[in-house]
């Protein structure tokens, strides 16, 4: 049984600021690039859109600090009282501050590919932290100068061999590395630059066809000198053709709803003349082209993301399966990288510094982990709700909720008794058209069925079912205390928690299947178990598998326990002598 989460490989670079400097021909990181891409940031909506859509995802995350396993690979939560919970607790002042610490770096990590965390002392205690971007610091010979409100705030430079002033503020430079080169920043709108500066003259161009349609229809032409009778007003006096048409566009325009702007224009002119009135347009092939070449661009850019390309472009025409499955890879390929990003920057520039100073002795495994199961579209319960129903843990309504079906579609009192009778023909293959039933089809067992339903119960000892029932509640009452304590829920909520029976929390606080394991929620639940067992002549092994399985099932999906559930959480296979 795996008890802890896999570790993550985590390509990621953090540093804090210090005094040194690059060494011989060694080049400054190139960050000329990164203007041009706040600068589209700023003007192009699919780029603040993806930007703004992995920073809400970021905020839903909640930090917790771990310990590295023995093989290296695993990391576990680490008690409530060790010192690096007591740190990561602290960050950015609590679960709030953190919420927004991760929120504020989504835009960073997508556009520019990096940024800064400030972290200032208060003079009556606690930090202040802050998140920053590249522009916002800037270098000023030894030392480093972050503009914080408008304020402009020294950060001495971190001794690299010593201890850091704890009075002083902090500048952690938090980046993606770019493959070619490790002090790079990289990003994905890094490599859409140019992509985007195409889009932005195609932009440009839907503009300007837009507004010569609004404004210019084509030329009209006229022979010189054609004129028509004005109105009786004016006598035999004619009126210019071109005066007449200003006049008239002249109303639409002023009055939309005015008959102008519908009626068409009456000319009475000689004959002659009819053929020789002509409209020219200028309308070019482009005009439809560039929509489609604006498209195509908006879909490269969507595509050229670290998250499904639907983000950006919508999800029409995809089912609810789809869109779940779609937003469990956006998290898993847009969003953990770059929580993880953030985490190993709190890891190796906060964290194992300040465990290093209390002489720590398990500073260098301890991590500060993002955990992501916030994020995540809670997995579908329709095969558990089944196997549930089957076992007898629910009822008919609830499996119906479960899979997306509601009470006008359960089946009326004769569709019930038609599907038994259909059901009973189907156990009887070998009976004869005409022939008399028997009570027990020879090609069947008179046993019972290994799962046992509900209506099971009168035929079990009274005593059996209590002790099942006992051990159930023991096992789901262990669980919720140690659900209680770990990240699914938050600090700020555990006084609330406390005053939910531990045996029902799993019910009200989500739990997915892995996180079972994960956090040991059954671990050490069943140590009376053997000796009941014993007591009512039960298979220990088979009821200890029974009832975990029934247990986890029941915290996996958030149901609670009830007595009259007890028999579907066993199985005749266990029962020795108690049946």
């Amino acid at each position: 049984m795996t008890a802890a989460a896999p570790r993550r490989v985590i390509t990621a670079a953090a540093s804090r600021y210090t005094s040194r400097k690059l060494k011989g021909n060694t080049k400054k990181p190139d960050s000329g690039w990164q203007e041009r891409a706040w600068t589209f940031y700023d003007t192009t909506p699919e780029v603040r859109f993806a930007a703004q859509w992995v920073s809400g995802a970021m905020s839903a995350a909640t930090l917790y600090a771990g310990r590295l396993a023995d093989d290296g690979k695993t990391v576990e939560p680490v008690p409530d009282t060790h010192p690096a919970a007591e740190i990561v607790a602290q960050i950015a002042g609590g679960p709030e501050g953190q919420a927004q610490l991760l929120s504020a770096f989504g835009p960073h990590l997508v556009v520019p590919g990096e940024g800064w965390i400030v972290v200032r002392p208060r003079e009556k205690g606690g930090q202040d932290w802050h998140v920053l971007s590249v522009q916002e610091m800037r270098q000023q010979g030894q030392k480093l100068l972050a503009e914080i409100d408008g304020e402009e705030v020294e950060i001495p430079p971190a001794d690299p061999d010593g201890t850091a002033d704890d009075s002083a503020p902090v500048g952690i430079r938090v980046w993606q590395p770019h493959p070619r080169r490790f002090l790079e920043a990289d990003s994905p709108v890094r490599a859409s630059l140019g992509l985007l500066e195409e889009l932005q003259l195609l932009n440009a161009a839907v503009a300007a066809i837009a507004r010569s349609r609004l404004t210019g229809r084509g030329v009209l032409l006229v022979p010189q000198g054609t004129r028509f009778p004005s109105t009786p007003v004016q006598g035999n006096a004619e009126d210019d053709l071109i005066e007449v048409f200003m006049e008239v566009a002249e109303t639409a325009y002023r009055e939309p709803e005015s008959a102008a702007a519908t009626v068409p224009i009456i000319l009475e002119v000689p004959a002659e003349s009819i053929g020789a009135i002509k409209r020219l347009t200028f309308e070019s092939d482009f005009d439809e082209l560039a929509l489609k070449l604006r498209d195509e661009a908006i879909r490269r850019f969507a595509t050229g993301l670290d998250t499904p390309a639907e983000v950006v472009l919508g999800m029409g025409g995809i089912n609810h399966w789809g869109a779940w499955a779609l937003k469990e890879e956006a998290v898993t390929l847009g969003v953990e990288p770059r929580l993880n990003t953030v985490a190993h920057a709190l890891t190796t520039q906060w964290l194992r510094p300040l465990l290093q100073d209390v002489d720590e002795e398990e500073a260098e495994r301890c991590v500060v982990v993002a955990d992501t199961s916030g994020l995540r579209v809670r997995a579908n319960r329709s095969a558990t709700a089944l196997e549930v129903f089957k076992a007898g843990a629910i009822s008919a309504a609830a499996l119906r909720r479960e899979t997306g079906f509601d009470e006008s579609d359960a089946p009326t009192a004769e569709e019930e008794a038609a599907r038994r009778r259909e059901e009973e023909n189907q156990e009887q293959p070998g009976q004869e058209e005409g022939e008399e039933e028997t009570d027990v089809p020879v090609d069947e067992s008179e046993e019972a069925p290994d799962t046992l339903p509900a209506s099971a119960a009168g035929h079990l000892p009274s005593a059996v079912l209590e002790a099942a029932d006992g051990l159930i509640w023991t096992a789901l009452s262990v669980a919720g205390e140690k659900l209680r304590k770990t990240p699914a829920c938050p600090r700020s909520e555990r006084s609330k928690a406390r005053e939910i029976e531990p045996a029902r929390l799993h019910t009200v606080i989500r739990v997915e299947p892995g996180q079972v394991e994960q956090w040991r929620l059954l671990e050490g639940a069943w140590s009376r178990l053997p000796e009941v067992a014993t007591r009512y002549g039960l298979d220990p092994d088979c009821l200890s598998a029974s009832l975990e399985t029934y247990c986890r099932e029941l915290i996996t999906a958030g149901i609670g326990h009830d007595f009259d559930l007890t028999p579907g959480a066993l199985r005749t296979s266990c029962l020795a002598v108690a049946a």
